[in-house]
């Protein structure tokens, strides 16, 4: 078996069970597969999803209060909605860049399967309050960033796991807070749930921290000034305050980092 083949074959999954079952079964199968050292043409139509949730621009999403219990299934829905896309980045970014090392690739398969973890706690919790996913609208920013850079390895770690993926590193606690002044039984096992995602998502950022730092390695490049050309050339979002510089530095970011995006925040 041929592990980029098999990560997009999961990557083209559009039933969101089927595709956290095939994410799991890569990782438990990783020392079976070959890895190809060739480019894999490019099919169109990625990735595959259902046909709910509905996407819209990011200022079209409903905003919901999460003190009503309409309000904390929408929640859960969002970060339900970043979860999926989240295994979908993992798979791409494991059968679209060839001729990296091995470990490379078990890191993405490691990354695809736990965040295929996280979208079904999310799921079964969302059901447990009578929805599903696919229920409320939702928006695509992360796979667009994905479309930015899916010519340059250097330009998606760099934008993807350790820009987009770890805001989530600062935004976490703050739900959590909120969710924690509702007080509610599920609001609590919300809480719960979010406290494993972001341990793991802990780890996800550092991987992304450690292969753009190898890959800079590789092309002669300067992390921190490299990523600024990046982010403006890919109009990457502008991060803002509060950070949680605990997480950051956890998953690999340096204190020149911190102090870098301190000052554009």
């Amino acid at each position: 078996m041929e592990l980029r083949h098999a990560a997009l074959t999961a990557l083209q999954t559009a039933d969101p069970e089927e595709k956290c079952q095939l994410a799991s079964v890569i990782r438990a199968q990783f020392a079976s597969y070959s890895i190809a050292i060739d480019s894999i043409p490019e099919p169109p139509s990625l990735p595959g999803r259902p046909a709910q949730p509905r996407l819209v621009p990011p200022p079209e999403v409903p905003r919901r209060s999460p003190f009503t219990p309409e309000g904390r299934a929408a929640l859960i829905h969002a970060v339900c909605h970043i979860e999926f896309n989240a295994i979908n980045l993992a798979l791409d970014a494991v059968w679209r860049f060839a001729g990296l090392p091995a470990e490379y690739y078990r890191d993405w398969v490691r990354v695809a399967a736990e965040e295929a973890e996280h979208f079904s706690l999310l799921r079964r919790h969302l059901q447990s309050l009578g929805h599903d996913y696919g229920d409320f609208a939702a928006h695509d920013g992360l796979w667009e960033m994905a479309e930015k850079t899916r010519n340059d390895p250097v330009a998606r770690m760099a934008l993807v796991p350790r820009t987009l993926e770890a805001r989530g590193l600062d935004a976490t606690p703050l739900i959590q807070a909120r969710l924690r002044q509702v007080g509610t039984q599920d609001a609590l096992e919300a809480c719960a749930l979010l406290d494993i995602i972001l341990r793991d998502e802990v780890g996800h950022v550092a991987i992304g921290n450690r292969w753009y730092r190898w890959l800079c390695a590789r092309d002669g490049l300067d992390p921190l000034a490299h990523y600024k050309g990046l982010a403006r050339t890919h109009r990457a979002p502008r991060l803002k305050p509060p950070y949680n510089d605990a997480a950051r530095r956890a998953a690999g970011f340096t204190e020149a980092e911190l102090q870098a995006l301190r000052d554009a925040g």
